[in-house]
């Protein structure tokens, strides 16, 4: 629905826009395999030519564009890599408390993983050992980790 407003002496056209998405991608054999393992409790990156593990997998070498298929099982722990605080969640992040979106290079990986890390902010730095916090019942989406925390916690 459009309406004319009359502002001044200008008078100004708007109209309601809802930006939106209408359409599912299937997601083939490698995230599909990734998100399979994650379902399973299990996670796995893709080796590139020059044998890095990168996760999570891509399909294509970012070097050398060839088709990448060498899965490599990874650990569920790593490395913060990087980190910023979120002191107010929204309603559809992953933790409803204060938490950090993390760069995470899990073990065995050459990559990092974006995800959440629950821990206080003042246990929050880069080179933090964490470790997956899977959920009791997964699907075979990112969100089977439930988040990261502190592996001394």
């Amino acid at each position: 629905m459009s309406e004319t407003v009359q502002a001044g002496t200008t008078d100004v056209l708007s109209a309601l826009h809802v930006l939106e998405f209408p359409y599912k991608r299937s997601v083939g054999p490698v995230i599909g395999r990734f998100l399979a393992g994650l379902r399973d409790g299990k996670i796995e990156g893709i080796a590139s030519a020059s044998g890095k593990v990168m996760v999570p997998p891509v399909e294509y070498d970012p070097e050398t564009a060839a088709q990448l298929t060498e899965f490599v099982p990874v650990s569920d722990a790593g490395v913060v890599t990087s980190w910023t605080w979120l002191a107010e969640p929204r309603p559809k992040n992953p933790v409803q408390q204060p938490f950090a979106w993390a760069l995470i290079r899990l073990d065995g990986a050459d990559t990092a993983l974006l995800h959440a890390v629950s821990a206080p902010e003042e246990a929050m730095r880069t080179g933090r050992r964490v470790k997956a916090r899977w959920r009791p019942e997964r699907t075979g989406h990112i969100t089977d980790i439930e988040c990261f925390e502190p592996e001394d916690a």
